[in-house]
């Protein structure tokens, strides 16, 4: 049947059936073998739910579950709480104040969780005695602080960078347009400016808890048994490799509802934008 054109009226020919190229010949032959992999994981982590490997260590999978999302909770919140001073030094137009917050941002985006937290852990050893002078030592001889300090510097760099960049989004009218109407700038900013700024990091904000989950998995190397500390334990006692297969899944699984969540909490927020 030859379909009209809905403006001009007139018939037009249906479009030729598309060729079966090498290009999409691979593709359907990759998606095939995708789909036949999931199914398989699907059918094995099926067979094995009951197996005696789930019963005996699924206490320790969920305790080093609650670890690890003590560890993102805490070092998120620290993070934000630190985010905002070192946001606010990064757009100030005074290089005492811009200087080292770019120096502080610099460094700990641009080298490896890892490494930071190796440095805090085990570097701290070395100034013991000066730690011990101030009464931190204590603070850093546990492995539980040293990784949510690392975490949380860390993390607050990535956040004030998202904020940064949210709060010169804002269109400038509207610091213009509070100082019209006498709002001093401190107000403006919290009750004005921010708000918005918020509204347009919530994307990026998901994103960074993201990779902080995925990311938690670093606190394991240092004796935290989180839950990827927890699986290397259960694989080190019982040398089934199903033990990282069900890890995986798990942390899969975390970031896919948290991801759902977000979007949700996202849409919810931002609702009167799409009127």
């Amino acid at each position: 049947m030859i379909a009209a054109n809905p403006v001009t009226g007139l018939q037009r020919p249906p479009a030729p059936p598309r060729r079966w190229t090498n290009t999409r010949i691979f593709g359907h032959v990759l998606m095939a073998l995708w789909i036949l992999s999931g199914a398989s994981l699907v059918y094995y982590l099926g067979s094995n739910v009951a197996s005696p490997f789930v019963l005996k260590y699924w206490p320790n999978y969920l305790s080093g579950f609650i670890v690890t999302l003590q560890i993102v909770s805490v070092s998120l919140l620290l993070g934000a709480l630190l985010s905002l001073p070192i946001a606010a030094a990064r757009a100030s137009k005074w290089k005492i104040f811009s200087a080292p917050a770019y120096a502080y941002v610099y460094f700990f985006r641009g080298t490896p969780l890892l490494a930071q937290t190796f440095l805090i852990y085990y570097g701290a050893g070395s100034f013991r005695p000066e730690l011990e002078a101030v009464g931190l030592w204590g603070f850093f001889q546990e492995a539980w602080y040293c990784v949510i300090f690392a975490f949380s510097m860390n993390t607050a760099a990535y956040q004030a960078e998202i904020l940064r960049g949210a709060i010169q989004n804002v269109p400038k009218g509207q610091w213009e347009g509070a100082a019209a109407l006498g709002i001093s700038k401190p107000v403006a900013f919290f009750k004005i400016i921010l708000p918005q700024a918020l509204m347009v990091a919530l994307r990026p904000y998901g994103n960074e808890i993201i990779l902080m989950i995925k990311g938690s998995a670093i606190a394991s190397i240092v004796t935290i048994y989180d839950l990827m500390g927890e699986t290397r334990r259960a694989y080190s006692r019982s040398y089934d490799f199903q033990a990282y297969i069900w890890a995986a899944v798990t942390y899969l699984m975390i970031v896919e509802i948290l991801r759902r969540v977000w979007d949700k909490f996202e849409a919810r927020l931002t609702r009167h934008l799409k009127r």
